[in-house]
Formats: structure tokens, sequence, C-alpha cells
């Protein structure tokens, strides 16, 4: 029996994303349009992009649901934009943006959409890599080499995550520490040239040390199963809201008072944001 409930949620999906759309292709309507958003390209957005995905993912730590609907608006203008774009030139448009999405997830869940049986995760994670390697054009059982992987990684994903992603894979072909107290031996080193560096003057060094030693701790965090990127945005996090309890109990700007000040001022925050 057809959900009539299923029918009326799909249509008024429908209906709403088309809606967005009709309002970006005015938007870029070179009759009536707006200035702004005629003048985009591409390559422009690529910050808006950016910036909207890290918007959503700071929405969805946060829990807040009504935060995390404004956010994935946001980010979805970002896909109906570049592909309203696109098919001004004829080079695509959204349709065969979902098309093509669709198709490949039906491709890579065989064991949804087709008579493929998995009997473990493993399995479900080889298959799908298997896929992938077909839709490529590559061989599906050939070794890859561990650094095609590795460059992919730290091309796609911002700096934290790939160096996660890219430790993760190199221990999993093997360039592993034997225990943690090695990666413990590791991130000291890296602290002492660190320290070294920077009785220097050489900027290119102690640039380079300080990668080590971030990368090092990165380490520090896989071994304990613990999301470095999750972790300093939730220090930022921290950190405004003990400013803006800062600002709530002052009448002049931050910079007017003394460091002793502002140091007992951080403490109270800091206190009242543990009591919360």
């Amino acid at each position: 029996m057809v959900n009539l409930e299923n029918l009326e949620s799909h249509a008024a999906i429908l209906e709403a994303v088309q809606r967005l759309v009709e309002v970006v292709a005015q938007l870029r309507s070179p009759q009536g349009g707006c200035p702004w958003d005629l003048a985009q390209t591409p390559q422009s957005l690529i910050p808006y992009v950016i910036e909207e995905a890290y918007e959503t993912v700071d929405a969805i730590q946060t829990g807040n649901a009504q935060a995390i609907c404004e956010e994935l608006g946001d980010l979805l203008l970002q896909v109906v934009l570049q592909a309203q774009i696109a098919s001004e030139t004829e080079q695509f448009t959204l349709a065969e943006v979902a098309q093509q999405i669709s198709d490949k997830l039906v491709r890579r869940h065989p064991h949804v959409f087709d008579d493929l049986e998995v009997e473990s995760m493993d399995e479900l994670h080889r298959n799908w890599e298997q896929i992938k390697a077909v839709e490529k054009g590559e061989d599906p059982h050939a070794v890859k080499p561990l650094s095609q992987t590795l460059h992919r990684y730290a091309r796609s994903l911002p700096p934290l995550m790939a160096s996660m992603k890219v430790s993760q894979k190199a221990a999993a072909a093997g360039l592993e520490w034997a225990s943690i107290a090695g990666v413990w031996d590791k991130f000291h080193e890296e602290l002492e040239e660190f320290r070294e560096a920077l009785a220097g003057e050489d900027k290119a060094h102690q640039q380079a040390e300080l990668g080590d030693l971030l990368f090092s701790l990165v380490q520090l965090a896989r071994w304990h199963e613990l999301d470095p990127s999750e972790a300093i945005q939730g220090t930022n996090r921290r950190l405004i809201q003990r400013v803006e309890l800062m600002e709530q109990v002052i009448d002049r700007p931050l910079s007017d008072y003394s460091i002793e000040q502002l140091d007992q001022l951080w403490e109270q925050a800091k206190a009242k944001l543990k009591g919360q």
C-alpha cells in the first residue's frame, strides 16, 4: 500500500527545492538579478563553501536543531549556486548533480539495492573500495601505492583532518610505533627540536619544526582515539564563551584593563563556565 504521508512529504521537499532553484536563478538573472550574485564565479565562492561547511559542523556539535537546519540551508545554497553557474555555460545542471550522486550511492551499496550479501563491516568496506576503483577505471584488485592515497587526503582535507587520515593510512600499512611509549618519545623529541629552532632566526626551519610537533601531537590523539579537529574547535568555542562572559561584567573595552585585571576576569569567567 502506498504511504500517502510519505508522498506528501516528498512533494513538499520537491516543492521547496524547486523554489530555492528558482530563487537562485532569479538572483543570477541578467534582467533584475543581484549584482553581487551575478559577479560570483565558482572560484570566488570557494571561501563561502568552506565557511558554510565549518559553520554547519559547529552547529551540529552544539546540538541546536534550529541552527543545524539554518546552516544546512546555507550549505545547500552553495551547491545550488555552483550548479546554477555551471548550467549557464552548459557544463552541468543541479539535476545532473543529484542524478550522479544517486547513481553512485546505488552502485556502491549492492548489499542494499542488489542481492549482494556481506558478512562484516570489513567486507562492506572492501566492496566499496573495489567498486570505487572500477568507477575510476582502475584494477579493483591492484594494490594502490600508499603515496597516492596519502596525496589525496593531503589535497582534499583541512590540515588537522589530513594529518589524522594520513597517519591512519600509514599506520595501517605498517608505519606505526610498537607502543604508545614510542609516540610520547617522538612528541618530546619534536618539542625539543622546536625549542632549539626557536632559539635561532631561521623562520622556515621554525615553521617546519612546528609542523613536526603538531603532527606528533596528532599521533598522540590518534593513539588515544581523540579527534584533534574537534578538540581545537572546542577550545576556540570555550575561549569565545569566556570572552563573552568577561564583556558582560565590564563597562569599557578589554584593552582598557591591565593584564592583572584581565587575568582575574578570565579566571572568573572560566569558573562560571565550569559551574554551568
